[in-house]
């Protein structure tokens, strides 16, 4: 049976988690304290990048929540997420990567930063630009379709939707972007998304977290290169 281990609040993890309901799936889930354990030498076998999720099949492992993604899709494609047209592949591809690599950048940015009154700089600033120039990119990417691959719900619709409903936590009003806003309200009353729904409380408890992780990866990320410098000096 596929494993994965996962976070509830992880915006890395819930995207495979969604994944394997809207493919109708059989897995089993191993819940990973982020407080600090996933830096333990427990999960460190699992992965030694220490971050979930990552998803066992048999006897493959496969980590990143990208790479985990695509291998559903190849090996368990009844119910597909992914068009075969180039161009709605395309569109699917540009939603996935963008809301890698420059939302979450300015999200994580927002949520670790943001209320700390000694902080309120150009660096915000960059974030807050950063989140509204990719909504905003979506908004128009998005037009008038249901999905962003018109018809077809797809992977552009969990990588992003795991997001985007997020950002008004974040002081970023979503209400600006109406086409973006009745799109996340309609992911959100899917029954899978129902499922994995987070309380006030989890999602609370996960951006106290998220304010501590940097300093505790520091100190791990210390406390591993002292021992191997430790080791190398008795070989």
């Amino acid at each position: 049976m596929l494993k994965l281990y996962y976070a509830r609040p992880s915006v890395y993890a819930r995207p495979v988690w969604l994944a394997l309901i809207e493919k109708q799936l059989s897995f089993e889930l191993a819940p990973v304290d982020l407080s600090g354990k996933q830096f333990e030498p427990e999960f460190l076998a699992v992965n030694p990048f220490g971050h979930v999720p990552v998803l066992e099949d048999g006897d493959l492992r496969v980590i990143e929540s990208m790479a985990i993604l695509d291998y559903l899709e190849a090996r368990y494609s009844d119910i597909a997420l992914l068009p075969r047209d180039a161009t709605a592949l395309a569109r699917v591809r540009m939603v996935q990567m963008l809301t890698l690599n420059e939302l979450l950048p300015g999200v994580f940015k927002l949520l670790i930063d943001n209320e700390r009154s000694d902080r309120k700089s150009a660096e915000i600033e960059y974030a807050q630009l950063r989140v509204r120039n990719t909504l905003s990119f979506l908004e128009n990417l998005l037009g008038d379709g249901c999905y962003f691959a018109g018809e077809q719900f797809t992977l552009a619709e969990i990588v992003a939707g795991t997001v985007v409903h997020r950002v008004p936590d974040l002081g970023v009003a979503l209400a600006d972007y109406p086409r973006l806003s009745h799109w996340s309200k309609q992911l959100l009353a899917r029954p899978a998304w129902q499922q994995i729904a987070l309380s006030a409380e989890e999602w609370n408890t996960f951006k106290r977290r998220m304010r501590v992780i940097p300093k505790i990866w520091q100190r791990r990320r210390h406390q591993r290169m002292t021992a191997l410098s430790q080791q190398s000096l008795t070989m």
